[in-house]
């Protein structure tokens, strides 16, 4: 299922949010909770009131630093970057339990955040957990965005990290954060923790 708003919806930025989390919810019946997955700073920010969360793995995309962020953490001259969930291999990640009766406001909140460029595609996917499979809303990378920083050379990807300060703060911070949060959870990202070691910050 597409969750994009259609080219040429007309209204305010709030309608067409409205419209998306509409389609978005269409066939939920309003009782049952809904999860979503976290893989980059939701993790360790996720801005929202959650039930339960549990360890989830999604098969197919892969934890990518691999989007400019001209505002957030970084600028229009010093754009940092920011995560994506890349197409190929498997991405183990937080999913979080959301009670119905949040849903609406979380998830307008979460398109408040997420979706405003247009660098993300929301798709309902299956997250593996060790209790039991779950549906959740995942945010993947959407290639044909214009902050897709494809064929980014190694050095420039860490200068930016390391020189890029936005709004919500230094990339390096943002880039730091996620590993420490995934280490928390005991999840080993060994090209973020490769990354990590290589920006020269210790454990």
């Amino acid at each position: 299922m597409s969750l994009a708003v259609p080219a040429g919806c007309a209204g305010t930025e709030n309608s067409r949010r409205a419209l998306s989390v509409d389609d978005l919810l269409v066939g939920w019946n309003g009782v049952d909770d809904l999860w979503v997955f976290a893989y980059g700073s939701l993790i360790w920010h996720p801005g929202f009131a959650w039930r339960e969360r549990r360890l989830a793995t999604v098969r197919g995309y892969h934890r990518s630093l691999c989007l400019w962020s001209h505002d957030h953490r970084g600028s229009p001259d010093n754009p940092g970057l920011v995560f994506g969930l890349d197409r190929g291999g498997c991405c183990r990640g937080v999913a979080f339990q959301i009670a119905a009766d949040d849903v609406p406001a979380v998830f307008n909140a979460l398109w408040r955040r997420e979706m405003v460029t247009g660098a993300y595609t929301p798709r309902w996917l299956t997250c593996h957990t060790e209790a039991a499979p779950v549906r959740g809303l995942v945010f993947l990378l959407n290639r044909a965005c214009q902050e897709y920083a494809a064929g980014i050379t190694d050095d420039r990807l860490l200068a930016s990290v390391r020189n890029a300060v936005g709004h919500s703060g230094p990339c390096l911070d943002y880039v730091m954060e996620t590993e420490r949060a995934l280490r928390a959870h005991g999840i080993d990202d060994w090209r973020l923790g490769d990354l990590v070691r290589r920006l020269g910050q210790a454990f």
